[in-house]
């Protein structure tokens, strides 16, 4: 099962106030209550301990300007589209994958296996934990289909409802944070993919020419022993090229045809 934790938040805001959490009334003479563990939450467990003691992590971070993003999505709300950040982040990632072909891999026994199709794992939250639903072949769908794509698969997931082959596997994933109030984070690799994206929240910061852009950090967690250093600047700062020119998404879709009309 690909269900992996999130480590390491180096800076948080407050959540949204529509986050609640549960508060479990206090048992006379009991100083803590045990919870029994769910298979789910065994195998996050197991997977976590693996990914940390056999994987050799690396870390590269850049910030993404997204003002660009944000005009687009209002200019296809305009023709009736609507997509989130979130959905142009798994195109972009695909579209990087697809540049930079070793960071779209699996570590098998004592080898890498390059992925013949950029299938990305998106992290859901579910009452029994995280899991990774599918977008399969995400570098050949538009934005939009991606976008109701993930709708989709975030709602079976949460009803228990998705088949094996739609959460077991994928080359590659992304874990979102940023509607939780978290600037910036890395995560745990989910094996026996080498490599995991870690998109922190939107902030407003003062840009090099002195006015203010709205600028969005991440960071790729990759398996050393597959992905150098360079491949892993490259992937990001093609992601980046294609976040902050965000119609290099929509090049020749019917989502270009639209705004072009």
């Amino acid at each position: 099962m690909n269900c992996h934790l999130l480590l390491m938040c180096h800076q948080s805001q407050p959540a949204s106030s529509t986050y609640t959490t549960s508060v479990l009334p206090p048992i006379d003479g009991e100083e803590y209550i045990d919870i029994p563990n769910t298979g789910m939450r065994k195998t996050i467990a197991k997977r976590l301990t693996e990914s940390k003691t056999t994987i050799p992590h690396s870390y590269v971070t850049i910030d993404c300007n997204m003002g660009n993003v944000s005009k687009l999505r209002k200019q296809l709300a305009g023709d009736g589209i609507k997509v989130s950040f979130n959905d142009f982040i798994i195109k972009a990632s695909a579209i990087a994958l697809q540049r930079v072909p070793q960071v779209n891999s699996v570590w098998q026994g004592d080898s890498v296996k390059l992925s013949t199709t950029v299938d990305i794992s998106v992290a859901v939250a579910t009452d029994q934990g995280l899991i990774t639903p599918i977008v399969q072949s995400a570098a050949f769908l538009s934005v939009d289909d991606i976008s109701n794509k993930v709708k989709d698969l975030a709602a079976r997931a949460r009803e228990g409802k998705l088949k094996l082959e739609e959460f077991q596997g994928g080359s590659f994933t992304i874990s979102n944070l940023g509607m939780f109030g978290i600037s910036e984070f890395s995560a745990v690799i989910n094996p026996p993919q080498t490599a995991i994206l870690a998109i922190g929240g939107s902030q407003l910061v003062l840009g090099e020419n002195g006015k203010p852009e709205t600028k969005m950090t991440v960071t790729l967690s990759y398996d050393s022993r597959v992905v150098d250093e360079s491949e892993a600047s490259q992937f990001l700062e093609v992601f980046q090229e294609v976040m902050e020119n965000p119609r290099l998404t929509i090049v020749g879709s019917r989502l270009s045809a639209a705004l072009a009309s």
